[in-house]
């Protein structure tokens, strides 16, 4: 069947936001009385949900939230447009769209923050409809994200794939029975997506129709 639909993720896939997203996860840290060390590498926790991430570190759901509090009245202020879109991320949206494929953003990041940075980096225009998770939490595993997006736009997981750089895009679209393009150019790395089951992987973003394509 032709792949005629991509879920496209966010964080790691067209935009690097290490820079907000580290700032603003220390800030809220610091805030919490449990500041990470200035060497301390918190790339992992681009990609995977934040509360998650916060409770791992803080080893309790009430200082996860606390803390996700104090992450996002940063994050919301500056730190989301802390980021850079990775080089040749527009041109494979247009080249995917001139080829007739349906856009659809996938992100585990909530959906208020999604939408100011597609239409600040000028993405926007690229997507047919975009999804994220809720900030009380609904939609943070990319699992039932996936599964919703799929019941409410109609679309047969035979017709679409997914394109992410991280493990929680490859197993959250295989539980709906979607292939996954790995982005090697994000955060997640070879072993993690190959270990994960990806079907294909992409060195660059350019790489990504032909990949597509490949998958029919």
């Amino acid at each position: 069947m032709i792949r005629t639909v991509l879920l496209v993720d966010l964080d790691g896939t067209l935009t690097d936001p290490a820079a907000g997203i580290v700032g603003s996860f220390r800030h809220a840290l610091a805030a919490m009385g449990r500041p990470a060390a200035p060497a301390q590498d918190l790339a992992w926790i681009i990609g995977p949900p934040l509360r998650a991430s916060f409770a791992e570190v803080l080893g309790g759901a009430d200082e996860a939230e606390a803390a996700l509090a104090a992450y996002r009245a940063r994050y919301g202020a500056t730190g989301l447009y802390e980021a850079s879109v990775y080089d040749g991320a527009p041109e494979a949206l247009a080249a995917l769209r001139a080829s007739g494929v349906r856009l659809v953003l996938c992100t585990s990041k909530p959906i208020v923050y999604a939408t100011r940075i597609l239409e600040r980096f000028d993405l926007a225009r690229h997507f047919d409809a975009a999804y994220g998770a809720e900030l009380d939490g609904r939609f943070d595993d990319k699992g039932e994200l996936i599964a919703h997006i799929l019941t409410d736009q109609g679309i047969a997981a035979g017709s679409c794939a997914m394109l992410g750089d991280r493990k929680h895009d490859v197993i959250g679209a295989t539980r709906s029975g979607v292939p996954t393009i790995g982005a090697l150019w994000g955060f997640g790395g070879e072993a993690e997506l190959v270990a994960a089951g990806a079907a294909i992987l992409c060195a660059r973003p350019y790489d990504v129709p032909a990949a597509l394509a490949r998958l029919c």
